[in-house]
């Protein structure tokens, strides 16, 4: 039933991505095509006995989640590149749906050929399907405005924000409209992208300061589109290269254009006691995992969030995703006799006794 529903989605988007009709059409694409994705990869990961539920909620996970679990999975082999571009799809969704943003044809083409690719390479590794056997065969994309670079867009979307703000010209909304849809295309970048008022209105402040894109957009540097093929053929990917770093301020006064806003709870949302049962694991072996994986030593597995005198570590998906990873294939008793309590205890003594002997 998962799988109908997303070979239903990516049908409703590839005909209003078709239609002759601009009105609605750009929402019903971001939507249609976001909501088959989600579709796909949880009946991707239900076909491989994965978990598609929240314990805790008892409703079935998001499109955060599905995409943290599928990528990587020994099954569904979602690259980073992959995920990054569906992030980007799902940010302006999320946009689209909830507020407004303005996704000019180029832009939109060059996700949708993505996506479609995408979900037909993912349809094949995981179900032997091929997309094409299930649309219509009168089916025929056409474009009258040819696609462009990938740099070469970029730079016209930025000066044509630019344009828009300039005094007089009274569409600082529209301008605002493709800030929003820039800013989710950093998903390529940055898993955490969310786009929110507060980056717009820096990004904005960036522009009418006259920062150049690279200053205003820095994860947008690097990344540009691998086609292939022709006709009926083509496919598109996305690839990317890691962006100019981006500063983040705790002092909003302070000036600056590419910044980027995380809700850490969101992120690290995990205690040590969930991330075990999440596992199957048990507190103590989940911990020796995490010695073993190093994963309370990486700054992208985990937060110490600080209340008053009260100091709580919270794990993310990175984390879940390693040590799920290394389950697998992992020897859980010789890290276990290497990493329990009572081992490190003892390795503290032989440390300590070493160094009473003289030796380091």
């Amino acid at each position: 039933m998962l799988h109908d529903k997303a070979i239903s989605s990516i049908t409703v988007a590839t005909t209003a991505f078709n239609s002759p009709s601009d009105v609605g059409r750009v929402t019903q694409v971001l939507l249609s095509l976001q909501h088959s994705f989600e579709m796909l990869l949880k009946s991707a990961l239900v076909q491989n006995g994965a978990k598609v539920f929240d314990k805790r909620t008892g409703r079935s996970i998001g499109f955060e989640s599905c995409l943290s679990q599928a990528e990587g999975h020994a099954a569904i082999k979602l690259t980073a590149e992959d995920a990054g571009t569906l992030r980007a799809i799902d940010a302006m969704r999320d946009d689209e749906q909830h507020w407004f943003n303005e996704v000019s044809e180029q832009i939109l083409y060059r996700y949708a050929r993505a996506g479609v690719t995408i979900f037909d390479e993912v349809l094949d590794r995981v179900f032997r399907e091929q997309l094409a056997s299930f649309l219509p065969t009168r089916v025929l994309p056409i474009s009258t405005d040819a696609p462009k670079e990938l740099t070469l867009l970029l730079d016209e979307e930025f000066s044509q924000i630019a344009a828009l703000l300039k005094p007089g010209r009274r569409a600082r909304e529209r301008a605002r409209a493709r800030i929003r849809t820039l800013l989710a295309m950093e998903a390529h970048n940055d898993e955490d992208t969310r786009v929110s008022s507060r980056d717009v209105d820096r990004v904005e402040k960036g522009i009418r300061l006259k920062k150049s894109r690279a200053e205003v957009f820095p994860k947008l540097e690097g990344l540009g589109t691998s086609v292939e093929g022709a006709g009926i053929n083509v496919t598109v990917h996305f690839t990317k290269t890691h962006g100019a770093p981006v500063r983040y301020l705790a002092d909003e006064a302070q000036e600056a254009a590419g910044i980027r806003e995380v809700d850490l709870q969101k992120k690290f949302h995990r205690t040590a006691t969930k991330l075990a049962e999440d596992l199957g694991l048990t507190g103590p072996k989940s911990a020796a995992l995490r010695v073993h994986l190093a994963v309370d030593k990486d700054t992208k597995c985990f937060h110490d969030f600080v209340f008053g005198q009260s100091k709580h570590r919270a794990y993310s998906d990175n984390a879940f995703t390693r040590m799920r990873e290394a389950k697998k294939t992992a020897d859980m008793k010789t890290i276990w006799q290497a990493h329990h309590p009572r081992a490190s205890k003892k390795d503290e003594t032989c440390s300590v006794a070493g160094c009473l002997a003289g030796r380091p």
